[in-house]
């Protein structure tokens, strides 16, 4: 029994590349809106945005937040980010 290799998302590296866009910042800018800039160096964006590394799950919920949408928006190749970002999602601080 081998083990099957992860299946990988189609679409996500474009998606993120898009969310980034459409909210008109820099790769700087997002990792300091993300509020991650003291966890990973600005320059990870656009390894994420390529398809070169994959973000992980809490990256990924950064994005989301940032972006106002659902994370399953990001991740589901079946599903597209909305026409105009930031979306309506309300995220709340544990706070």
């Amino acid at each position: 029994m081998g083990r099957r290799p992860r299946q990988k998302q189609q679409y996500l590296a474009k998606k993120l590349l898009g969310i980034r866009n459409a909210l008109g910042l820099t790769q700087f800018q997002l990792v300091r809106l993300m509020g991650v800039d003291d966890s990973i160096p600005y320059h990870r964006i656009s390894e994420y945005e390529s398809g070169r590394r994959e973000p992980s799950l809490w990256m990924l919920l950064a994005y989301a937040r940032v972006a106002g949408v659902h994370l399953e928006d990001i991740v589901d190749d079946n599903r597209e980010l909305p026409e105009t970002l930031p979306g309506r999602v309300k995220y709340h601080s544990p706070n």
